[in-house]
C-alpha cells in the first residue's frame, strides 16, 4: 500500500456467479440493497449493480470519494449484503485507488464472507486526475 492513506477517489468492483434458480430472489434482494446503500450512505458516488443472466454473473461498481467512504460502506452494508450469500458466490473483487489498512481488511472480510475463496485485487494509482468534487466550469 501507498503511503497516502486512503486520499483519492476509490473504485470498487465486484463480480459474482448467481445460482441459477435464484434470479427472481436476488432481483427482489438487489433492489432492496440499492434502496438501503442509497438512503444511509450518501457519500457514495456512484452505486450501480449488473445483471448478466446468461452468464449467470452480477457485477457490482461503486464510486468512492475516499478510502473512508468504502469503510462505511462495507461496515454499514454488511448486514445487507449477507443476505445475497444464499443466492450468490463471490468470485472476484478489484479495489482501484489509495485505501487505508481499514479499508483493505474489510474489503477482504467481505471477500470470506461471501465467496468461498475469491481473488481480491487491490490497485494503486500510478497516474490520472479525477474530477468527481471539482466545479467543472461553464
Amino acid at each position: 500500500m501507498s503511503e497516502i492513506d486512503g486520499a483519492g477517489p476509490v473504485i470498487y468492483i465486484d463480480r459474482s456467479d448467481v445460482h441459477e434458480d435464484r434470479w427472481d430472489a436476488l432481483k427482489a434482494a438487489v433492489t432492496g440493497l440499492v434502496a438501503f446503500v442509497e438512503t444511509h450512505q450518501p457519500q457514495i458516488a456512484t452505486y450501480a449493480i449488473y445483471l448478466d443472466e446468461d452468464t449467470h454473473r452480477m457485477t457490482v461498481v461503486s464510486v468512492h470519494p475516499d478510502s473512508a467512504s468504502l469503510e462505511r460502506h462495507i461496515e454499514v452494508g454488511a448486514p445487507e449484503f449477507k443476505k445475497l450469500a444464499p443466492l450468490l458466490a463471490l468470485r472476484e473483487i478489484d479495489v482501484f485507488g489509495h485505501l487505508s489498512r481499514a479499508a483493505v481488511e474489510l474489503v477482504r472480510q467481505k471477500a470470506v464472507a461471501l465467496g468461498e475463496q475469491p481473488c481480491v485485487a487491490l490497485h494503486e494509482q500510478l497516474a490520472g486526475f479525477d474530477r468527481l468534487n471539482a466545479q467543472i466550469p461553464p
